[in-house]
């Protein structure tokens, strides 16, 4: 069974990202627009940045930063927790 998502707020959300090597090319407001190139193209995630994600935002978020990672939603959860 999958782990339970934490509540994130986006500032702690962007260090995990900036970790997985994703950089801070704009803001929007309260929207924080990362991008990382990969082998496979480039990839942008909009993060709120708000004291807590939604739960099904931050799943958006982990599923398709997993996809682009190679790496599981649970582990990313995992890194979070660190």
């Amino acid at each position: 069974m999958s782990p339970k998502l934490p509540e994130v707020s986006g500032e702690k959300l962007v260090k995990l990202l900036n970790k997985l090597g994703y950089q801070v090319i704009r803001q929007r407001g309260s929207h924080i627009r990362l991008s990382k190139a990969t082998a496979s193209g480039k990839h942008n995630i909009t993060v709120p940045n708000h004291k807590i994600i939604a739960k099904g935002t931050l799943n958006d978020i982990f599923t398709k930063a997993g996809l682009w990672n190679n790496m599981s939603r649970d582990e990313l959860i995992k890194m979070l927790k660190k």
